[in-house]
């Protein structure tokens, strides 16, 4: 059994945390809700017990063995503060996952790495998180050279702000009222926004470089060839990315297709005859990386093209976090 805490527990992440761990009978022994001062004071109601959420401080973490912070600028402030009262962090946030001494991982492609961890473990950006599950067993299967990646990103991204936003513009839409936008840099109802947080180097946005940088640390080849283009588009929940790759060894597309229905964590879904494929609807509340339109790139020789679906809150934040707990408890 271990001590629990959640840092952030009644935000979105925060409140998926709470949903997972009761879902996977996580040995919770206490557990330790986690908030600014506004929440604390409020009453949550967990698997039989209700607990007070409180204010989190520099000394909320005495007795904690495992902290699961849901992200933003708490995780910078907490963290280690966490780690000195001897609690293992696991961090939602991108503050830690560059940082050569900790860990980044996502349990179905790198569990090893939890081994060398020093007290902080980072959970990795949604969207690589998605990507690296559905790539891992072709990387095994067959090497891969090069990415190219597009994602379609659902405003629940942008936190419980940017799925309000979009209702009231489809809302304001159908009256023919003014559409105001404040989460996004422009109306997201009914348009796509192809810019996902700042611009950095080379005019790529953050979360771009996110996907290309995480990408080459969990597969612990830093010279893979990455490039993204992270698009939001007016979906409530679950991101979608057009991937392109091309591989070391030449594969038939049977052979990957086999190697995706046999990993862990990955669903296939490639029917065109039958017009099934994955989509951001019926992924969503689910904890599978969904993969379908498989298909040979014909025009360079060892060139494949995959569309794959995850729900970004779940897979892509909290489920791999509590994945990752479980990998200390073993």
């Amino acid at each position: 059994m271990a001590n629990v805490a959640i840092v952030g527990a009644t935000g979105a992440v925060g409140q998926e945390f709470l949903k997972i761990l009761a879902e996977r009978k996580f040995p919770v022994d206490e557990l330790r809700l986690l908030a600014t001062q506004r929440s604390a004071g409020k009453q949550i109601a967990w698997h039989g017990r209700v607990i007070e959420v409180q204010e989190t401080t520099h000394d909320s973490f005495k007795g904690i063995d495992i902290a699961l912070f849901a992200g933003g600028s708490v995780s910078t402030e907490y963290a280690r503060s966490a780690v000195e009262s001897g609690a293992v962090v696991i961090d939602n946030s991108s503050a830690f996952r560059m940082d050569p001494d900790v860990p980044l991982i996502v349990p179905e492609v790198n569990p090893e790495d939890v081994a060398w961890h020093k007290g902080i473990i980072a959970n990795p950006n949604c969207s690589t998180i998605i990507m690296v599950v559905a790539l891992k067993p072709i990387l095994d299967l067959a090497g891969i050279k090069r990415i190219v990646v597009s994602t379609y990103q659902a405003v629940s991204g942008a936190g419980r702000e940017g799925i309000e936003e979009l209702e009231a513009q489809v809302r304001a839409w159908t009256k023919d009222e003014e559409i105001i936008n404040k989460v996004f840099p422009y109306q997201i109802a009914f348009n796509l926004v192809p810019r996902i947080d700042v611009f950095g180097e080379g005019d790529y946005t953050k979360e771009e470089w996110k996907m290309v940088k995480e990408t080459q640390k969990i597969f612990h080849i830093p010279e893979m060839a990455v490039t993204a283009t992270t698009v939001r588009v007016p979906v409530m929940r679950s991101h979608s990315e057009s991937v392109n790759i091309e591989t070391e060894r030449k594969v038939s597309v049977e052979e990957i297709r086999q190697a995706l229905a046999k990993a862990p964590g990955v669903v296939v879904i490639d029917d065109p005859a039958g017009d099934r494929y994955p989509m951001p609807l019926f992924a969503a509340d689910t904890d599978e990386v969904y993969v379908g339109r498989i298909r040979e790139d014909l025009s360079i020789e060892k060139g494949f093209n995959l569309w794959v679906v995850g729900d970004q809150i779940r897979k892509g934040a909290a489920t791999n976090a509590v994945q990752i707990a479980e990998l200390l408890v073993k």
